[in-house]
């Protein structure tokens, strides 16, 4: 199956709900080429950047799950490669 690059945005709202974020992240660690967190404490929210090469199911079932997680905002971009 044919991969694509993405870029997966999160928004943490739910500090308590990072743990599951994590996990999830790292059930999808063979495809993640790179991880950027900035905690924004001035509005109490932590933006997480997924950098991705998958296959397009595999990244709408990670972007889907993590959007599923009660505190978390996820969009996802794809690269027109």
């Amino acid at each position: 199956m044919e991969s694509r690059i993405a870029i997966i945005g999160i928004i943490v709202e739910d500090i308590d709900a990072s743990s599951k974020v994590n996990d999830i992240l790292h059930d999808y660690g063979m495809y993640i080429l790179g991880r950027m967190g900035i905690p924004y404490h001035e509005k109490g929210v932590n933006i997480i950047s997924i950098a991705i090469d998958a296959p397009q199911d595999i990244i709408n079932t990670l972007a889907g799950k993590l959007g599923k997680v009660e505190g978390i905002s996820a969009k996802t971009t794809y690269s027109k490669m």
